[in-house]
C-alpha cells in the first residue's frame, strides 16, 4: 500500500492522501499508475495527474477523477502501487505491509487465532488488524507482542498480554 484516501478536497476532484510509502515522489509522479482497492473490495486503475503537499498529506489528482461526487466514491480506498518494483529490504525487522496482509496469526504453541487482515499505521506505532473468528482485533506490532514474522511460513507468532485477543483493544 502507498497510501489511503482520507477525503476529497475541493469540488475538482482532488484527494487528500494519508502517504505510506518511502518514496512518494516515485509513487505519485504525474504519470504513474496506482490501483485503487474500494472498501467494497473492486479495484480500479488510476494514473496520477499533479501531487502537492498539503497540511501533512498529499493532494493528489487523478486523470480519470474530475469531479468531487467522484471523489467522495474513493474515501477511505488504498491505494496500492506495483509491489514488483519494491527494492528488497536489507533490515530483517523490516517488512512491507503486502508482506504481512494474510499471514495466519498465531500463538507460540501453534494455535491459530486469526488472520492479518493489514497494517494499520497511527501516530503512536503500526497495529496488525487481525481477522478473529469475525471479529477485528488491533494488536501492536511491537515485538514484545509480534516475537515472530515468518513471511515463507506464511504466519506471525503473537505473544499477547492476557485480555488483548478479546476484541476490547479496537
Amino acid at each position: 500500500m502507498v497510501g489511503r484516501v482520507a477525503k476529497a478536497h475541493g469540488i475538482t476532484g482532488e484527494l487528500a492522501v494519508d502517504v505510506r510509502t518511502d518514496s512518494p515522489e516515485q509513487r505519485f509522479a504525474i504519470g504513474a499508475a496506482v490501483v485503487t482497492r474500494l472498501r467494497d473490495g473492486s479495484t480500479r486503475e488510476l494514473t496520477v495527474a499533479a501531487a502537492r503537499q498539503h497540511s501533512g498529506r498529499l493532494l493528489v489528482r487523478f486523470e480519470q477523477v474530475v469531479t468531487r461526487d467522484v471523489a467522495e466514491t474513493l474515501r477511505g480506498a488504498l491505494l496500492l502501487g506495483d509491489t514488483g518494483d519494491l527494492p528488497p529490504t536489507d533490515d530483517p525487522d523490516e517488512f512491507y505491509d503486502h508482506q504481512l496482509e494474510g499471514l495466519r496469526a498465531e500463538l507460540g504453541d501453534g494455535t491459530v487465532v486469526g488472520k492479518v487482515l493489514e497494517v494499520v499505521h497511527s501516530p503512536g506505532g503500526e497495529l496488525l488488524s487481525l481477522d478473529r473468528d469475525g471479529e477485528t482485533v488491533l494488536v501492536p506490532f511491537v515485538r514484545a507482542i509480534v516475537p515472530l514474522v515468518d513471511i515463507d511460513g506464511g504466519k506471525v507468532v503473537l505473544d499477547p498480554p492476557d485480555g488483548l485477543l478479546d476484541g476490547n483493544f479496537e
